[in-house]
């Protein structure tokens, strides 16, 4: 059979299982077994049982439930709810302040958990109410919580960093610190966005006269409030940027130094430790057993000469290699509304790379276009995954389609620094260099 029909096939039956609905890991690893056995023979297997193997024992991979457990800790500790406080005090005045501020405290939250869910779950409860209450457009509101709250995916210590690192055999420090720049530019773009709108459309983002000016000396006594987040972000990657710890290590002192506030705070206790333990397992098994098939799916398709395949398919193609890039892209946003995102690094990259470095580009540059593609996708409706996060903090009077309609601005400027970094690879590039000097 040739290389080129077992492409067709192997990427024919994954898109077809997993238009049913069934789980991905179990696609993977059910169709991995199936085309060994059927397309290869049945000694093959031991392939499965080594890859398996090697990604159990990798280190590289403990990363990722402490940095899970960490976010757990972060959100039961109460240090959102008190950075949302200062952010009142300092921003509720000003005309699109709360939205402004909800940004800086989403870039605040993936600097320090790296996990989605959490910053658009914890805005949607805390900092909707507030700015619909004061009249804001809820397409703004809800725009604005969904795009902030994915700079988790870009901003370190990001899982699907780590997890893109692992699978593109890339130093993990380096595509950590690579999306710093990044990530603060889509901060950057969202709030100018908010500046453009609050002067263009100022009935979208009112002032709100009721609110009373806060004392200055009550401004400057709720900085305390940053004061524990900036010290973890400036451990954590601090500590990977300058070489003192790997970041499996730096994720370990992450998990110690969030438990410090929720001490503080009087809300460690059993209760709190075995519910943090628990999304910890839970969230980690899930990456875990899709890591595990991916694995195994890979190795097999490459082994039968479909990555061959398409490497040469490519290669044949006469058109420029930022065609290929952009096709690429594409892909990625697509599939960023279909499947989470984990599933789509384990699935693309080991077929991508070879692609990236024949056409010349570098891979942790690769990595960050990667991030923004897979970020984007999450706010892309109809299926995107951070707009059923926001569902369940939605009112009654408020359906997906504002949500919808929110969310096209921010896909926008998504598309916009996707360009801008396409464009200048040095704003990727120049802080893993440094971080090498």
């Amino acid at each position: 059979m040739s290389s080129t029909t077992i492409l067709v096939m192997m990427f024919g039956g994954l898109t077809l299982f997993m238009l049913t609905g069934l789980p991905i890991a179990f696609v993977l690893g059910g169709l991995s077994l199936l085309f060994t056995v059927t397309l290869w023979n049945e000694g093959a297997v031991v392939v499965l049982v080594l890859q398996i193997f090697d990604t159990m024992k990798s280190e590289s991979l403990l990363a990722i439930p402490l940095f899970i457990l960490m976010a757990c800790i972060l959100q039961r500790s109460g240090v959102i709810e008190k950075l949302y406080s200062a952010m009142e005090l300092w921003f509720g005045r000003i005309r699109g302040g709360l939205a402004i501020g909800t940004v800086v405290i989403c870039v605040i939250m993936a600097a320090m958990t790296g996990v989605v869910g959490a910053a658009v779950t914890a805005m949607g409860i805390l900092a909707l109410p507030e700015m619909l209450k004061r009249g804001y457009n809820p397409r703004i509101a809800l725009g604005t919580i969904c795009a902030s709250g994915t700079l988790g995916i870009l901003i370190p210590p990001s899982v699907l960093t780590i997890v893109y690192a692992v699978t593109a055999q890339v130093s993990i420090g380096k595509m950590l610190i690579a999306g710093i720049v990044p990530g603060i530019l889509l901060a950057a773009l969202y709030i100018t966005y908010l500046v453009v709108v609050g002067l263009v459309k100022p009935e979208w983002l009112p002032l709100d006269r009721s609110t009373t000016r806060a004392p200055l000396g009550r401004k400057l006594a709720s900085l305390k409030s940053l004061i524990f987040p900036a010290l973890l972000i400036v451990i954590i990657l601090g500590s990977i940027f300058f070489g003192v710890a790997t970041p499996t290590e730096s994720a370990a002192v992450g998990v110690v130094g969030a438990l410090i506030p929720a001490f503080v705070a009087g809300k460690v206790n059993m209760s709190m430790l075995r519910e943090a333990g628990t999304d910890t397992l839970k969230s980690t098994a899930m990456i875990l057993w899709i890591t595990l098939g991916a694995k195994a799916y890979v190795a097999i398709f490459t082994g039968l000469g479909g990555a061959d395949a398409l490497l040469g398919f490519i290669r044949g193609m006469d058109v420029d290699r930022w065609l290929v890039l952009s096709a690429m892209m594409l892909l990625l946003i697509f599939l960023g509304t279909v499947l989470d995102e984990i599933g789509i690094i384990l699935l693309t990259v080991p077929v991508f790379i070879p692609i990236i470095k024949a056409l010349g580009f570098d891979e942790i540059w690769f990595g960050v276009l990667y991030a923004i593609t897979i970020q984007t996708g999450y706010i892309s409706p109809p299926f995107g995954y951070t707009l059923f996060y926001i569902k369940g903090t939605l009112p009654k009077h408020i359906g997906m389609g504002e949500v919808y309609r929110g969310v096209l601005p921010f896909f926008a400027l998504q598309i916009l620094a996707l360009i801008i970094v396409a464009a200048w690879p040095d704003l990727v590039t120049f802080l893993p260099r440094l971080m090498a000097g």
